[in-house]
């Protein structure tokens, strides 16, 4: 008798559960029919950030209940920093506003950059479409080919603003390993910088994807029309047998700091909700993101676009980011002295 009550009563709690987690789906469903999403980009149209979020915004509705509409909005400014301070401060917090930013950005408070008005333990971080890997690359027409060059000949590099990665690596490369850098920086995004590089305006751009020179200027580098000439990542890419990494250069306190510095290569496309959204809305979008990671539709876009998809989950963005607001004082410091001495 109290054995069968007792499985008459976890029976009925399951069964409560169940009906209570339907019914939570079917809300959010309710909620997200007929709405639009705005997703945010923070840079122009025309480059990496901007594909991948397009791309995007065409396969992740079919993993949202209810499907919404999804919207992309281009935010440009400050190397995306306008964007991230208005998802946190500014955009709604109903579930319906979540944006890309640049991967370096949610390491500027760490900075100590007074224009960061953000707190990235607060932000709802949804997930990254893929690591990154960086270049320094030059145009054709330089003298700069090589490392060594770039220590003993002045090279103009282009640049978005002071928290963009363009900015950031120049800076730790000139400060921190005394490259020749000079920053010719203010351009709106990497349409805009690949443009001037193209031009002659600057030679070249330090911190620039590889999956968006691939993905943007496809013939550039097999035409050799552009030189990539030094890796900024932890590790080797195996598409870039021939080019040294800069971690080949570095002694242990230089190695200490291009951890910190090359750690947003990881988490190479972030995508972030406002603080407040409700608990809900939020695992709808982290799981509705990754199920479109794992859409074989989307990977075929993304491949034929020359883009990887080596996601991060909303919840390993986060813990990333615990990880590196945890490093020694000393270090940031350092990073810190570094990016404000800059490199024009």
């Amino acid at each position: 008798m109290r054995q069968s009550r007792s499985g008459w009563i976890v029976s009925a709690l399951a069964a409560l559960l169940v009906g209570a987690s339907a019914s939570s789906v079917q809300a959010q469903a309710n909620f997200y029919a007929g709405k639009s999403v705005n997703l945010l980009v923070g840079y122009t149209s025309g480059g990496g950030y901007d594909v991948v979020a397009r791309l995007l915004a065409r396969y992740m509705p079919d993993y949202v209940p209810g499907k919404p509409t999804f919207v992309v909005q281009n935010m440009p400014g400050a190397g995306s920093l306008k964007a991230m301070n208005f998802i946190y401060a500014a955009a709604p917090k109903d579930g319906l506003t979540f944006g890309t930013v640049g991967r370096g950005i949610p390491v500027e408070p760490l900075l100590s950059n007074k224009d960061a008005q953000f707190d990235v333990a607060k932000l709802n971080w949804i997930g990254s479409t893929s690591a990154e890997t960086s270049v320094c690359a030059a145009w054709h027409t330089s003298k700069i080919k090589s490392w060594a060059d770039m220590q003993a000949t002045e090279f103009t590099a282009a640049g978005e603003g002071p928290a963009s990665d363009a900015d950031i690596f120049s800076a730790a490369l000139k400060n921190a390993f005394g490259a020749k850098i000079r920053l010719v920086t203010g351009y709106p995004g990497g349409a805009e910088m690949a443009l001037a590089i193209e031009r002659e305006e600057v030679e070249g751009r330090c911190g620039w994807s590889w999956s968006s020179i691939k993905s943007t200027r496809p013939t550039w580098v097999p035409e050799k029309k552009l030189i990539p000439f030094l890796v900024l990542s932890l590790r080797k890419n195996p598409e870039l047998p021939d080019v040294p990494v800069i971690t080949e250069f570095a002694n242990a306190d230089q190695m200490q700091l291009l951890k910190l510095f090359l750690s947003r290569q990881e988490m190479g496309r972030p995508y972030a909700a406002p603080p407040g959204v409700p608990s809900e809305r939020i695992a709808i979008l982290r799981k509705g993101f990754d199920d479109t990671m794992k859409d074989e539709k989307f990977i075929a876009e993304m491949v034929k676009n020359k883009l990887e998809v080596s996601p991060m989950t909303g919840k390993e963005v986060a813990d990333m980011l615990s990880e590196i607001y945890a490093m020694p004082k000393q270090v940031a410091d350092q990073a810190r002295e570094i990016v404000e001495k800059g490199a024009r």
